[in-house]
Formats: C-alpha cells, sequence, structure tokens
C-alpha cells in the first residue's frame, strides 16, 4: 500500500469548494426527523443540544485538521499506515471503510422509507433502492470533479429552506421554549449525541485533503460550511419547537416533513412532497462522496477496478437493504449507526491526534539522536 498520494493538478481542487463539500455531506436525510430524536433527550432544550453539538463538530474538525497538516500528501487510509504501521493500519482502513459503507446503506434506506411513506406507498422498496443505485453509479463513474460540482450544484436546493420556514412561524407559540435549562444537564448532552448522526459527514476532508490545491485557506471554509449547517437546523429546530407542542413532536417522526405539510402556496399544493423528490439531488453527493472514500480505502490496499468495485458494493448494499425493511429495524440501524458514528467521527480523530503527534515526536528524537551519534 502507499504512503504517500500523488495526485495530478486536473484532479485537485480549489479550497473554497470544501464549503460546498461539508454542507453536502452534513444535510442528508436526517434533517427530516432529527427534531424528534433530540427533543426525547432534551425536551424543550433541544435546540441547546443542536448548539453545543455543531461546536463538538468544530472542536472535532480543527483536530482533524492538524493531524492531516503533519502529512501534506496522505488521506487517513494513508495516515494510519504510518502511524500503526501495516497490519493494524489496514485493520483501521477496514474499519473505516466499513463506517463508509454503513452510512451509505443508512442514507439509502431512510430515503426510500420516506419514499415509500409519503410518495409512492405501494410501491416496491426494492425497486426504488435499485432505482436510487443506478443513479449514484452513473454520477459516482463521472469521477471525483463531477461529485464535487454535484456539491456545488445541490448546495442552491437549500436556499428555499430558510425563507419558507417564515410561514409556520405565523402559527408558532415562543411559550413552547420555557423554561430554558430547565432539564439536566445529562439529557441536554444526550441530545448532542444523539445529534451526531444527523452531523456526520464533515470526516470526508480526511480522504478530500489530498485534493487540494491551496491547503493554506482550507480550514476556513470547512468552519463557514459548518456555520451553514448550523444555522440550517437551527432554523428548523427552533420552527418545530415552536410550531409543535411536545406531545405531537415526540409523536412525529419526520417533523420537517410534515412541518412542510402544513404549507399551502398558490403555485404548489403539495410541497413536501416536492421537497422529497428534491432532496434526491441534495443526498447524492452525500451517497457518492461515502462511496468515493469507500472506494479510495478498498483500491489502496487491493487492485480493484471501478467497475469491478461499483459492482461488489451495489449489490452487497441492495442484498442487506432486502433484511431491513419494517420501521423497527431501520430505528435499531439508526440507532446502532449513531453511536458508530459517534465513536468513529467524535472520538477516535482525538485518539489519531495523540498517536500522530507521539510518532512525530518519536521520529524526532530518533533524528536527533542520529545526529549526535
Amino acid at each position: 500500500m502507499k504512503e504517500t498520494l500523488h495526485i495530478s493538478n486536473n484532479q485537485k481542487i480549489n479550497a473554497f469548494l470544501l464549503f460546498f463539500i461539508v454542507t453536502a455531506t452534513q444535510i442528508g436525510v436526517g434533517i427530516h426527523g432529527f427534531q424528534r430524536v433530540i427533543y426525547q433527550d432534551a425536551k424543550q432544550d433541544a435546540w441547546i443540544s443542536v448548539i453545543l453539538s455543531f461546536l463538538l463538530a468544530h472542536i472535532v474538525v480543527y483536530i482533524m485538521m492538524k493531524t492531516l497538516d503533519m502529512y501534506d500528501s496522505n488521506d487517513l487510509y494513508g495516515i494510519h499506515i504510518d502511524i500503526f504501521g501495516k497490519y493494524l493500519g489496514n485493520f483501521l482502513n477496514i474499519l473505516y471503510i466499513f463506517y463508509c459503507s454503513s452510512a451509505f446503506f443508512v442514507i439509502v434506506k431512510n430515503y426510500t422509507e420516506v419514499i415509500n411513506t409519503w410518495v409512492f406507498p405501494y410501491l416496491s422498496s426494492m425497486f426504488l433502492c435499485l432505482s436510487i443505485l443506478s443513479i449514484i453509479i452513473y454520477t459516482f463513474k463521472g469521477g471525483f470533479r463531477v461529485i464535487i460540482g454535484i456539491c456545488f450544484f445541490s448546495f442552491f436546493f437549500l436556499l428555499w429552506i430558510p425563507p419558507i420556514l417564515i410561514i409556520p412561524l405565523k402559527y408558532s407559540d415562543l411559550n413552547y421554549l420555557l423554561p430554558i435549562l430547565d432539564n439536566e444537564l445529562k439529557g441536554i448532552l444526550k441530545g448532542v449525541m444523539s445529534m451526531s448522526f444527523t452531523i456526520v459527514g464533515f470526516e470526508i476532508i480526511n480522504f478530500v485533503y489530498p485534493f487540494l490545491k491551496n491547503k493554506t485557506k482550507y480550514k476556513r471554509y470547512v468552519h463557514l460550511g459548518m456555520l451553514f449547517t448550523l444555522f440550517l437546523y437551527l432554523s428548523i429546530m427552533f420552527v418545530s419547537l415552536t410550531f409543535f407542542s411536545g406531545e405531537q413532536l415526540m409523536k412525529t417522526i419526520w417533523a420537517t416533513l410534515t412541518l412542510f405539510g402544513f404549507i399551502r402556496l398558490p403555485f404548489i399544493e403539495r410541497i413536501e412532497i416536492i421537497t422529497i423528490c428534491l432532496w434526491m439531488i441534495i443526498i447524492l453527493p452525500n451517497l457518492c462522496l461515502y462511496m468515493w472514500a469507500a472506494y479510495r480505502g478498498v483500491q489502496r490496499m487491493v487492485n480493484i477496478s471501478v467497475n469491478k468495485f461499483l459492482l461488489i458494493f451495489s449489490s452487497i448494499m441492495f442484498v442487506s437493504g432486502i433484511f431491513i425493511n419494517k420501521r423497527t429495524d431501520i430505528n435499531l440501524l439508526n440507532d446502532w449507526f449513531g453511536k458508530y458514528a459517534f465513536a468513529v467521527v467524535f472520538i477516535y480523530p482525538f485518539i489519531l491526534f495523540l498517536c500522530a503527534l507521539l510518532k512525530r515526536q518519536i521520529k524526532k528524537m530518533q533524528v536527533s539522536n542520529s545526529e549526535k551519534s
């Protein structure tokens, strides 16, 4: 396995595109119903959990970037090999490939369920899954720069959400937010952990980093992208908390879609249906980037062509989807992935940074000792 990467200039991208990459990966199917999950833990202080989760995410991103800056031309897979050696490094790479594949599968299953529930209740979920996989494969085969282009394009499909949230604000009651900080800190922190499933995606910078042209400016765009997603999630959470009562929010699986269902425009009758259909464009770069990250890991471990990888990967995703169709199964899948994602995205970067720092200090000591001798 190669420990360093040599990326040609025609494959590299400008650093400002990280803003669109981060927003594309953080905004996915979780935005449809994250309110209920957070409210179960933090009640009316759920908005505080959202802010704290993003604050933690900014700290994690800072640590990730500090680790990446130690390896100017390497991604996470190469860093694992450099720090932990071939066998343990490859084992960690396999775990990360499994994480990317799991994220891909969870997004597909959740989006398929939303389509089955809201748009096509009598259509086979397997047919929907196969259709989504076909779109993803077609996009993926365009290459890395095409995927980044989709990230840029999908961003503009999000800009209509904040203005349209003004409509339900007319029927909102700010008293639902009171009393503030009335819940235990434990509940708010549990809400932060529950939010992890929704806001993961920024860890994709671990693989995009070697493809950046101007690495001196990329950090600001990552943080700006995360601030935009914070604004979007916080806006939706505020409107949901003031529009729904606590009992209603506890019983509403997809609060965002239900919220849109109350909106009536003169030229659009069912805005939530259009939202679900347009959401395919929004989650497409999300899915492609996770598949691309998994492919990068597999490619660096074994010699495999793109077509062969796509065939194997898609087959595994399709067959796995046959066994998980019920709402209870999808809930268990989401809960499991949320805990797995919290460990991989929010805890592991600190461990990796300490190991990279220790490895760097050991190398410096070895160099100084060799110079003295």
